[in-house]
């Protein structure tokens, strides 16, 4: 393309911009009708508008012109809604021939009727019963599940019951020709001696049966010191029953404590947990001791145990470690024993001096290095009974094993303390 050509195109174009802004500043001649056209009829402007306006008492229809780009915009672009619709034009008295019906038409239906949506009856039953059938349905589904689950839940138990040659009540059964093994297969406890015996029916009745091959005690059982039964009492009838059964094999416990020990109506003890128990027969002088020697709770070991010097092959061993943990329970029970209405608060043994679970080398320390015995109150000194218990669990808790008293003085120093118990009632 030569140069001239070029020339020319440039010229149109400057041309037809020049048209173009001629026509967007040239003033439109509009109809004008309403309050802001006083007496003129006409109006000069950039665009014409027709518009109509609901209001509560009457329709105002109005015709003019309108001026400035923005407005124009801003006037133009609304949509109609319920109350006000508008038209616009760009050309001369194109704003003649609209009329208040033709606006009227844009409005939205509410405010043509002038009053609001009335609904059916039956919508709004529906409206009101839907969400309560849902709520109903998803009830009845809840509770469907729930018993499911319950269902499931007591068959799987059956199961197991039916698995485990589980016992429906409390029955005590002779020991015959059975082995302390073959005991202790029934056994639902796990071994480990740092927890609670299992409180479920056919635990506690797996016990029960146990405990009548080696001290006779059955009925229905509560826990020592639990404010149910004369704790003192109990020790005393446990002791009695213990030491008369006669051609038992004896029997080293090994995890004494106050939560194995379980209390019937009768106030008779019955010793649970017997999982780590060690069996001694007179007849052959056989020994069946387990594996590990660092049995039990911790917080209930005897010094021996805990500084690992003693005699795993001797019997009477395991005896005196038993009356250590003895005199703890003891300790335990006279410090829930009322006294001149007074009474502690239960707390574990060493709970002043050692964490809540603590270790072995945490009670090595203070047990074996440090020698160190639970608190005795000073009230426990005022009241004979209590007294009395003192000087028996101190004479328990010895550093020398062979110091500590034997379980038939233990039970003599209960007999008596009870007959002092009866006589103080009796007077």
């Amino acid at each position: 393309m030569d140069r001239s050509s070029v020339h020319v195109l440039l010229l149109l174009l400057l041309q037809t911009l020049q048209t173009s802004a001629e026509d967007s500043d040239r003033q439109l001649a509009c109809l004008c009708e309403g309050s802001k056209c006083l007496q003129a009829t006409q109006c000069h402007g950039k665009r014409c508008f027709s518009s109509v306006k609901v209001t509560s008492s009457r329709v105002l229809f109005e015709r003019g012109c309108l001026e400035g780009s923005d407005n124009i915009r801003l006037q133009c672009s609304t949509a109609p809604s319920v109350h006000h619709a508008i038209f616009c034009c760009s050309q001369d008295m194109c704003n003649v021939n609209t009329t208040t019906s033709s606006l009227m038409s844009l409005l939205l239906p509410t405010a043509l009727e002038g009053e609001p949506v009335r609904y059916r009856v039956e919508t709004l039953a529906l409206f009101v019963l839907g969400p309560v059938v849902v709520l109903a349905l998803l009830s009845v589904v809840s509770v469907l599940a729930c018993r499911r689950l319950h269902h499931g839940r007591l068959q799987r138990l059956q199961e197991f019951d039916t698995e485990q040659g589980a016992i429906d009540g409390l029955i005590t059964s002779n020991v015959g020709d059975s082995t302390l093994a073959d005991l202790l297969d029934h056994s639902c406890t796990s071994g480990s001696g740092s927890g609670l015996p299992f409180l479920v029916q056919r635990t506690v009745a797996r016990q029960i049966s146990l405990m009548e091959c080696v001290a006779g005690c059955r009925g229905d059982v509560g826990g020592l010191g639990d404010g149910r039964v004369d704790s003192v009492q109990a020790l005393c009838t446990c002791t009695r029953r213990s030491s008369a059964q006669e051609g038992k094999p004896a029997i080293a416990h090994r995890d004494l404590k106050s939560k194995n020990i379980l209390v019937t109506k009768e106030l008779r003890c019955c010793i649970a947990d017997l999982g780590l128990a060690v069996t001694h027969s007179q007849a052959d002088n056989l020994l069946d001791v387990g594996n590990n020697p660092k049995v039990g709770t911790k917080r209930y070991m005897a010094p021996e145990v805990l500084d690992e010097t003693i005699q795993t092959d001797c019997f009477d061993a395991y005896k005196r470690v038993d009356i250590w943990a003895f005199g703890l329970v003891l300790w335990e029970i006279a410090r829930r024993t009322y006294s001149n209405g007074i009474v502690e608060e239960y707390k574990p043994p060493f709970y002043d001096q050692v964490p809540n679970d603590p270790s072995f080398e945490d009670m090595r320390k203070v047990v074996c290095v440090e020698q160190q015995r639970p608190f005795i109150p000073n009230r426990w000194f005022s009241d004979p009974t209590l007294s009395a218990l003192v000087k028996l669990m101190k004479e328990c808790w010895y550093q020398n094993p062979s110091a500590r008293l034997t379980a038939l003085r233990i039970k003599k120093t209960l007999d008596k303390i009870h007959s002092s118990l009866e006589k103080g009632k009796e007077s």
